[in-house]
């Protein structure tokens, strides 16, 4: 089980540039929808990338599906050779999204996020459009069924803001 909590507090204690995005992000937006893992995109330089490597590096991240013994090693080398990273730790599962399709990098996305209070932490989100327009582009079965969900709850925001 995920300890999002336990995964946030560790990255944004190594103040690492990140924004939820995914099913959390759809949680934190309202969604009842249940995810299993966190999903953020973060900022690729390198100083934020090696942030990104304290961060998670006590709680041992191991490439997720990968057979057992696998040689992996979660350092600044790595990162800067790969891109996107599906994880598992000890606090749960992460994925470590340099970029994301039909959104683009932490750069792309930065305008089109919001600031949510996520178990007392102030963190950087999706908006919801932004977010629907990310699942649409990915095309999964299990996107394309949130999305009417999502919208459902953009169109309460719109609501309440008239």
């Amino acid at each position: 089980m995920t300890d999002f909590e336990a995964l946030l507090r560790a990255l944004t204690g190594a103040k690492v540039k990140f924004i939820v995005v995914g099913g959390t992000a759809a949680t934190a937006h309202g969604s009842a929808r249940l995810t299993l893992d966190l999903d953020i995109v973060y900022e690729r330089s390198k100083e934020n990338t090696q942030a990104l490597v304290s961060a998670l590096a006590p709680h041992r991240p191991y490439l997720r599906g990968a057979p057992p013994g696998l040689p992996f090693s979660w350092d600044l080398r790595t990162i800067e050779r790969g891109l996107n990273f599906t994880l598992t730790t000890a606090l749960g599962d992460i994925d470590t999204l340099g970029e994301i399709t039909g959104g683009g990098t932490y750069q792309d996305l930065l305008p089109h996020t919001v600031t949510l209070e996520l178990f007392g932490m102030r963190c950087l989100c999706l908006s919801l459009e932004c977010l629907i327009r990310v699942k649409r582009a990915a095309g999964r079965p299990k996107d394309f069924d949130a999305i009417a969900e999502l919208e459902t709850l953009k169109e309460g925001v719109e609501e309440k803001s008239d």
